[in-house]
């Protein structure tokens, strides 16, 4: 399998592409306050007893519909595409990723930084599947492969579309200093910024009740968990492993929506397209898809939502070499998607 490095795809495409496909697309602020409208709107109405019970699970899918807007939108801002101002991007991502109280300030180096300069290169990767070698090593990997991981077609795996964004982002957090990725005032700092999202959620808490805030958070908070891992599962966890060189379009899988969803979700589904140009509005994806399909029409790698999600089911999530899957409990072993 030939590799090419990242920047060997942008220096081909970026002369092609409009100067306007690299400004910041503002006018997706505006999600923000109608995302927050809506998440109030609801959630004054569940704790005040204004809706009749039979209502009030709808309430708390359009909240949780909201969350994962917001998640979205906090993406795209913290990579510099719909603002370049420094303070609206700090506030929009934290405001944005506060239900997974996640801080702005580790995203940035989390993913930003780590994974999208070493998408699915192994030990450098904060979000990849792990080898053989280290699922044989750890316990702990072992555990969390073989009972929260979805495959294998293991049910249990829902468990990472229901809880897995909120679980790797507590990990992460206790997890950088040790790695060194951050220093001690940035990671002290990185706390506060989580912090801040708990003392809120606790507030909430105490002013709606138990029972409300059952409806207002914790369950808008497993349908938002589902909505924003079903893509950041399917976005590398199907692809081969490129240790050496950062291929995009090897390691990475843009998956495809209805229309109205693409809308909904600011276009993340075109994962390839942004792991090309991160800082890049997803509005404009579609542009670099189409200069992508112009010069390697074999190499672009897309599918629908649904079908990389079975796929995902039905092989599993250790890597017994770089383009091989594994299920070292059964022996079974599946390949990963390759270039045609």
């Amino acid at each position: 399998m030939q590799l090419s490095p990242l920047s060997s795809y942008v220096r081909t495409i970026r002369p092609e592409l409009p100067a306007e496909a690299f400004a910041p697309a503002t006018s997706r602020l505006w999600w923000l306050p109608f995302h927050l409208a809506v998440i109030a709107t609801c959630t004054v109405a569940v704790a005040s007893g204004w809706l009749p019970w039979a209502l009030v699970p709808l309430a708390s899918i359009a909240i949780g519909i909201g969350f994962g807007g917001i998640t979205f939108l906090a993406h795209e801002t913290l990579h510099g595409g719909v603002t370049r101002n420094k303070v609206v991007k700090k506030v929009v991502g934290w405001i944005g990723f506060a239900p997974f109280v996640v801080s702005p300030r580790l995203w940035c180096v989390w993913h930003n930084r780590e994974h999208h300069a070493h998408a699915n290169q192994p030990g450098l990767d904060p979000d990849m599947y792990p080898e053989l070698s280290t699922y044989e090593q750890s316990r702990l990997v072992r555990l969390v492969t073989d009972g929260f991981s979805l495959g294998a077609r293991r049910w249990t795996g829902v468990l990472s579309l229901m809880f897995g964004f909120t679980v790797q982002s507590a990990q992460i957090l206790f997890a950088v200093r040790r790695w060194g990725w951050m220093s001690r005032r940035e990671h002290t700092l990185a706390f506060v910024e989580s912090a801040l999202g708990v003392a809120m959620w606790l507030t909430v808490a105490f002013l709606v009740g138990p029972l409300a805030f059952l409806f207002v958070f914790a369950i808008p908070l497993v349908l938002a968990n589902m909505i924003v891992m079903a893509f950041i599962l399917t976005n590398h966890g199907l692809s081969p492993l490129t240790p050496k060189v950062n291929d995009v379009l090897v390691n990475s899988l843009s998956v495809t929506l209805p229309r109205p969803l693409v809308f909904l979700t600011l276009g993340f589904g075109y994962h390839v397209e942004h792991h090309m140009f991160p800082a890049m509005s997803t509005r404009h994806a579609p542009l670099v898809r189409d200069r992508i399909l112009a010069h390697w029409p074999e190499r672009y790698q897309s599918m629908p939502l649904t079908s990389a999600l079975a796929a995902l089911h039905r092989t599993a999530r250790v890597y017994r070499d770089q383009t091989t899957l594994t299920d070292p409990r059964s022996g079974a072993v599946w390949p990963t998607l390759l270039p045609r």
